[in-house]
Order: C-alpha cells, then sequence, then structure tokens
C-alpha cells in the first residue's frame, strides 16, 4: 500500500504518467487510455549492451495507437562500455518512433562506483542521436553524490522517492511503484511532472527525428 504521504496533492494531478517493461505482462492499452489517469509511458527499451525488453515493441506501438505520448529508456550498467550500451539502445529506439525525449536509468544498486566518464559519454551520445539532451533517472541519493552539481545543470532530472516530496530539482517524480490503472494487471510505477514544467518539456523535438 501507497503511504499517503506519497501521493500527490490534488494540484499534483494535472500530469501523470507511467513506466513499463515486461514485468507489466500484456497491457491492454485502450483501457489504460480510456481510464484518463495515464498522460505520457516511458518503456523500458534496454539493458547494458546486449538485453532488450520482450515487451518493447508491442507496448511501443500499443500505446501510441491510443495517443499516449511515448519515450524510451535504457537501464544503466556499471559491466559494459557507453558505446556498448548506445548501441544496444539505438538498435531497438528509432527516434521516428519516439514521442518523449529518452532517459538514462541509473539505479542505486548499479552504482556502488558509479564510472561517471562512462555516464557522460552515454548520455552524450544519446544527445547526438537523438537531437536533445535525455532525462536522467535517478535516486535522490545518487542525485546528490554525482549530479547535483553545475555539469549537469541543463539536464532535466527523473528523481525516484516513494516515501515523501523530493528535496532535489526535478521535471518527473516517480512517487509510487504500486500504482494501478485499468488495463494493466498489477502494480505500475507511476510518475508526476512538476507543476512549474508541462508535456511540452519532455517532447522529442520535431527536427530530431528522422
Amino acid at each position: 500500500m501507497v503511504c499517503s504521504v506519497c501521493v500527490p496533492a490534488a494540484s499534483w494531478g494535472q500530469t501523470r504518467g507511467i513506466d513499463v517493461s515486461k514485468y507489466q505482462g500484456d497491457i491492454n492499452w485502450k483501457k489504460v487510455a480510456d481510464s484518463k489517469k495515464v498522460k505520457f509511458v516511458y518503456i523500458k527499451a534496454t539493458e547494458g549492451m546486449t538485453i532488450q525488453d520482450a515487451y518493447y515493441r508491442k507496448n511501443l506501438e500499443g500505446a501510441r495507437a491510443q495517443g499516449i505520448p511515448v519515450g524510451s529508456y535504457h537501464l544503466y550498467s556499471s559491466k559494459t562500455t557507453a558505446t556498448q550500451q548506445f548501441d544496444n539502445f539505438k538498435k531497438v529506439v528509432k527516434k521516428s518512433e519516439q514521442d518523449l525525449i529518452p532517459v538514462l536509468d541509473i539505479e542505486a544498486i548499479h552504482c556502488a562506483n558509479l564510472n561517471i566518464e562512462r555516464v557522460d559519454k552515454i548520455l552524450q551520445m544519446m544527445e547526438a542521436e537523438y537531437g536533445v539532451k535525455p532525462l536522467i533517472y535517478t535516486s535522490e541519493r545518487v542525485y546528490f553524490t554525482h549530479f547535483a552539481n553545475k555539469k549537469y545543470s541543463e539536464y532535466q532530472i527523473f528523481i525516484a522517492n516513494y516515501r515523501r516530496f523530493p528535496k532535489t530539482r526535478f521535471t518527473l517524480w516517480q512517487y509510487t511503484q504500486t500504482g494501478r490503472v485499468n488495463g494493466i494487471a498489477g502494480d505500475v510505477d507511476f510518475s508526476e511532472m512538476n507543476q512549474s514544467r508541462t508535456l511540452d518539456d519532455i517532447l522529442l523535438p520535431k527536427q530530431s527525428k528522422d
């Protein structure tokens, strides 16, 4: 059950989205769209050098068919090079099929000894390919350790905190892992857009598409 302090106040209810992967199984995207709860979706595309999410294509096509803006994310790995990881992402994520800017997902579990040079290179390659700086998704601890400095001031932050309102700057706040919505049989991550931002802030510029 979600703690009440994790749920955004009523004034935060305008632009919420979800992120999904193979763990959500088969999704009825028409029911998701009809719920009116989901304004955007981020879909797991890749992880590390070789992993490609088995449900990526199905989720991408299903969500876009229902008019839900879609973006894609790559789960960072500490075990492979930046080029290997980016090449994996690029093979799966086509610019012409994206509505939202890409996300580099940096999980705390992989960051005991984060190779920041590798992270920077992936970010740079994503920007060169998709024409915009990607969102950096991470926890508050990793943010304050590695990204709370001027070097990353132009990057939008996608912060995860399931216990309280973030103390970081952020564009998106993932506030629960146990959200529910019609069309998905089980828990799903829900995120809320900062009140000072709009969906336009995460839309992929048209000129960056194929």
